[in-house]
């Protein structure tokens, strides 16, 4: 299968920089090829930039885009802004960096939520209203948003509409001291992504998004993610339960983690090893169960342990 073989040569040549995160980056590709949007938090220095950088670099004809989110970050710092030209007296609209195929959204609780939300729309509709004007955002667009897991000074929490629309939360974590040797050799004389080539073009990764809307998800699957979301509704410890784009994002990232795995058909083991990283970020934990030691990855885990799967 062609798009299995583009599929498997990009994973391979981001796994030659990113050491020790195998599954980790599979699902982050699949979050990319299925149109969603992941948000990666975990401790400094553990390679959160380098794989945006990677994944972009890997992908020839690609647009990238970095915003370092800061305090004083405006919405048009963003999107863009209209410029009069004086030579003809029109204004002349300036895109901003969210117009491109990869975003590196980099430390994004760090601006203000007024800055925050200017990435609802085109997270979710891909476009942009900007001075009453709706601007689209054609071709790929996958929003890699990270975020510092223990500093929380000078920071602003992300509202739930914002966790909503990102598809996936997941960390890299610390790797094994021999993979973290391997890294020092491999950067004697330079990082390695300054020579880092493409090993896939801009229209195969396009051809991996067509190929797996053809990954066959059966009814009993669907009533199974189904299930699985709508089990988040009924416990008295959550504020705020899993929503129906739970379930799409659920199924569409199954479909294309089981192409990257070689199958053309998802399965319950797929479903399930995913569900922790798409239904957890979206759950709003009561304080009281906070205290207790509750997490939403607690809570889906159980869930998935109750909740029967399909034969």
């Amino acid at each position: 299968m062609k798009s299995l073989d583009t599929a498997q040569r990009l994973e391979t040549s981001i796994l030659s920089i990113i050491k020790g995160h195998d599954k980790t980056i599979r699902n982050i590709l699949a979050c990319m090829v299925s149109g969603g949007h992941v948000l990666v938090e975990d401790n400094p220095g553990t390679g959160k930039t380098t794989l945006a950088k990677t994944i972009a670099q890997s992908i020839k004809g690609t647009q990238f885009s970095r915003i370092q989110f800061t305090p004083d970050l405006l919405p048009s710092d963003i999107l863009g802004v209209s410029i009069l030209n004086q030579k003809t007296s029109e204004f002349n609209f300036h895109p901003g960096p969210i117009f491109t195929n990869i975003l590196l959204a980099d430390e994004i609780n760090r601006a203000s939520p007024r800055t925050q939300s200017a990435l609802l729309e085109s997270m979710a509709e891909r476009q942009a209203t900007i001075e009453g004007t709706c601007h689209r955002i054609d071709g790929m667009f996958f929003v890699i948003a990270t975020q510092n897991a223990v500093e929380f000074r000078g920071t602003y929490p992300l509202p739930e509409a914002q966790m909503d629309r990102f598809t996936m939360q997941c960390s890299l974590g610390y790797i094994s001291p021999e993979e973290e040797s391997s890294i020092l050799t491999s950067q004697n004389d330079g990082h390695p992504l300054d020579h880092h080539q493409p090993s896939v073009s801009f229209d195969e990764v396009q051809d991996i998004i067509n190929a797996v809307a053809d990954i066959r998800v059966s009814d009993e699957l669907k009533d199974y993610i189904v299930a699985l979301t709508g089990a988040t509704r009924g416990i008295e410890d959550i504020q705020l339960s899993a929503s129906p784009r739970a379930s799409l994002a659920l199924m569409k990232v199954s479909q294309a983690l089981s192409l990257f795995e070689g199958k053309d058909f998802v399965t319950p083991e797929t479903i399930q090893q995913l569900a922790p990283d798409i239904i957890a970020h979206r759950l709003v934990i009561s304080p009281e169960a906070k205290f207790n030691g509750l997490t939403g990855r607690s809570i889906v885990e159980k869930i998935i342990e109750q909740t029967p799967a399909p034969i």
